[in-house]
């Protein structure tokens, strides 16, 4: 997993892609693919199992690299910038956590510190105020002193969120952070995204399943069908019979939540 972070509260850095593909095995999983993704909004990447959504999330936080294409992150393209540089701008947060055995949740949310103080480097004053402010944000003080082992699935991707925040991240990148989760669970981790989005003006590109969770939390979907971009456009403009029918080869009606007022998909 990469932690990663930034070093200015002004930043407003976004991702685009140029003819962007990845191919392996002689495979095509994603096709040229040419995109923006804005900064300070919170923005779904949905598309059936397949589609190259993780791919294309491996690929901008440089787990991956392209077979062709290229990615800019803000300025300039996305292999320019350093490790260090990069570490303090993005975090990523894979399908499949590492494993956290023997950490209390404050040991493993002090580790999105790294970027700033490295190996050898000494944890400050500073750092400690970012773990905690991080712990309240996400609601884990309470867990701080459990083994991360003991932990629900919930708690415990609240627990990596925090460790997320913690390094100061103007943008995090997650791989289905619900896909393993209850409704109740789903709603949590989603509505702190949100705030995150909201609050600090962070950038937020989460892969999901749930185009009724996307349509509810999140401003903006990408969407993806067989490697090829299908759709990239505001969550009202994209919830609409036709574009979800190309999205997910099913037939679905559009209807209004009788309290939120959000869209609310229901498959024929």
């Amino acid at each position: 997993m990469i932690l990663l972070s930034t070093e200015s509260d002004n930043d407003s850095h976004g991702f685009a892609t140029a003819e962007l593909s990845f191919a392996v095995a002689g495979r095509t999983l994603l096709h040229p693919l040419t995109l923006d993704v804005p900064p300070g909004r919170i923005v779904a990447l949905l598309g059936k199992n397949g589609s190259g959504k993780s791919t294309l999330l491996k690929l901008l936080a440089r787990q991956t690299k392209p077979s062709a294409g290229s990615v800019r992150f803000g300025d300039r393209p996305l292999g320019d910038w350093s490790e260090r540089e990069f570490a303090r701008r993005v975090a990523y947060l894979p399908q499949e956590t590492p494993s956290a055995t023997g950490l209390l949740v404050r040991e493993l949310v002090s580790l999105g510190r790294y970027p700033w103080h490295g190996a050898l480097g000494r944890f400050t004053d500073n750092d400690r105020r970012k773990v905690e402010e991080a712990m309240a944000l996400a609601d884990v003080v309470s867990l701080a002193e459990r083994e991360v082992d003991t932990l629900s699935g919930g708690e415990l991707q609240r627990v990596w969120i925090a460790m997320l925040v913690a390094q100061d991240a103007r943008w995090l990148l997650l791989d289905e952070p619900i896909s393993a989760l209850d409704i109740a669970h789903q709603l949590e981790v989603l509505g702190l995204l949100r705030r995150l989005a909201r609050e600090r003006g962070l950038g937020v590109f989460v892969v999901l399943h749930e185009v009724n969770m996307a349509a509810r939390f999140c401003d903006r979907v990408i969407a993806l069908k067989a490697g090829r971009l299908v759709a990239s456009e505001e969550t009202e403009a994209f919830m609409a019979p036709k574009r979800l029918h190309d999205v997910y080869g099913v037939a679905m009606n559009v209807v209004r939540h009788p309290v939120s007022g959000a869209p609310v998909a229901l498959a024929d």
